[in-house]
């Protein structure tokens, strides 16, 4: 039991000034594993106010020494690399051996690279009679989310500081824990007080607080759309900045020409990573009619690999979901499917066989499924795949673009010059090419309702950089 009784603000552990806490529950096992505040309003003004602070001396440090912070962070976090993804694992459910390389390798990436932008990165620049000067936006407000929790802190912290910004972090109090880890690493290195700050509590509450607050100059959030709309909507009262990473229900388009002994597994794969507890997911799989049979072969062959099971068994694919509420949601959505006239191939709303206990839910795989369908529209959050069949190249294009969300995609054809050819017809801002991996450089946010912003490489510091031309 891990119970974590105090705030990181100011450079100090300190209680919070109210008395309840929120407990936190092993995905696997439904037992209590931890407890952590519940913050308030007032907590967030003392921690905004500890940022506003430690703004001035924070933003003027060398470059040199931001980096050496930054670098001194990464290897930290490496150090603790089993810890955290242990930890993770039971917090979310992920598989460990998967853990080690996402949950803790990409916020170890994200601090690394931010340590190298903070040096190379461009900040002044001639411009005819101009200095054209990127500073500090100020303190930023990060609001993060539980599925990938330490990587998308480390997306915001870490460019955030290397930016000379301060910080007040609201961890998503489902899978919070990780973060109090960070704030150990930062106090250890000697970070200044007051640069970073952990506030702890629900969204209704802490988030809100920080959205709204004065001395808070941006807000960078990442959840769901309805919960993004909420943050602009309070950010707005005070012109604030906001970037904003929010849901996806991303499109797989498999051409006439591709390999479906590639493409199909893989698209499988890019559905269910994390149990298909990802923004990013290609939840749709997008065939020809003319194929859809050998699709459907290969895609129920493939999910039927993915058994549901422990995170911490060698062999296991699929881990839970993260919360009793994340599974119920889950199964009302493949139900609706199935009301809705979806083929069900395989899985369904039944819990696993065998699995008494913990978040578990079947790998399932519709067929059949119209644009219009609710399962086709709307974000699911689990390990559920539509495929989706068109009579031409262009109506898939068509059905790819035809959601509110914009996040991600993929294109799988039988060469790549075709492949990229559609890919720039899709409206959304990563689309992987005949299974092109992630990048941790590259851009990473939305068109439409998936987003406002980009993280990751230097397109994620400039989030956190305002323009200033100097008339010489």
């Amino acid at each position: 039991m891990e119970v974590r009784d105090k705030l990181y603000i100011g450079g100090a552990w300190v209680s919070s000034t109210g008395k309840d806490v929120i407990e936190v529950v092993n995905s696997t096992t439904e037992e209590v594993i931890g407890t952590i505040p519940a913050g308030t309003p007032e907590d967030v003004d003392r921690a905004a106010r500890c940022a506003a602070d430690a703004f001035g001396e924070w933003s003027s440090t060398s470059r040199e020494e931001r980096s050496k912070t930054l670098g001194r962070v990464q290897e930290a976090l490496s150090a603790r690399t089993t810890e955290i993804a242990t930890l993770i694992s039971q917090e979310v459910g992920m598989p460990f051996t998967l853990s080690n390389l996402i949950q803790v390798g990409l916020p170890v990436m994200s601090f690394s690279a931010a340590a190298q932008l903070a040096t190379e990165f461009p900040f002044e620049e001639e411009v005819g009679n101009s200095l054209i000067v990127r500073e500090p936006v100020g303190v930023v407000g990060a609001i993060t989310p539980w599925n990938y929790p330490l990587h998308q802190i480390a997306a915001k912290v870490a460019p955030a500081l290397a930016a000379g910004c301060t910080v007040v972090l609201k961890p998503s109090e489902v899978a919070p824990l990780n973060a109090f880890i960070l704030a150990e690493i930062l106090d250890d290195i000697g970070l200044p007080p007051g640069v970073f700050n952990l506030v702890t509590g629900v969204g209704p509450v802490v988030g809100e607080a920080i959205a709204s607050h004065p001395l808070v100059d941006m807000v960078s959030f990442t959840g769901s759309t309805r919960a993004g709309k909420r943050v602009m909507q309070l950010a707005s009262d005070g012109v604030k900045r906001v970037a904003l990473e929010l849901g996806g229900k991303s499109p797989n388009v498999i051409l006439e020409d591709a390999d479906l002994s590639a493409a199909v597994p893989a698209g499988v794969a890019a559905c269910y990573i994390n149990s298909g507890q990802t923004c990013s997911a290609l939840t749709r799989m997008l065939v020809p009619r003319s194929r859809l049979a050998e699709v459907e072969a290969l895609a129920v062959e493939t999910a039927e690999t993915y058994k549901p099971g422990d995170p911490f068994e060698g062999d296991t694919r699929l881990g839970p979901l993260v919360s009793a509420t994340q599974l119920e949601r889950v199964r009302g959505y493949i139900k609706k499917g199935v009301d809705e006239g979806a083929t069900l191939l395989t899985g369904g709303a039944e819990l696993p066989d065998g699995l008494d206990k913990g978040y578990f839910v079947r790998p399932t795989v519709f067929s059949n499924v119209t644009r219009d369908m609710t399962i086709a529209q709307e974000e699911i959050f689990g390990p559920v795949l539509s495929i989706i069949p068109f009579d031409s190249e262009e109506e898939a294009i068509e059905i790819a673009n035809d959601t509110v969300y914009g996040l991600a995609g993929g294109v799988w054809a039988g060469d790549k010059e075709h492949a990229e050819r559609v890919a720039r017809r899709l409206r959304s801002g990563q689309v992987e090419v005949n299974g092109g991996g992630f990048n941790p450089l590259a851009p990473f946010g939305g068109y439409k309702q998936s987003g406002i912003g980009r993280e990751l490489g230097k397109y994620g510091l400039e989030e956190f950089l305002e323009v200033k031309a100097l008339q010489r």
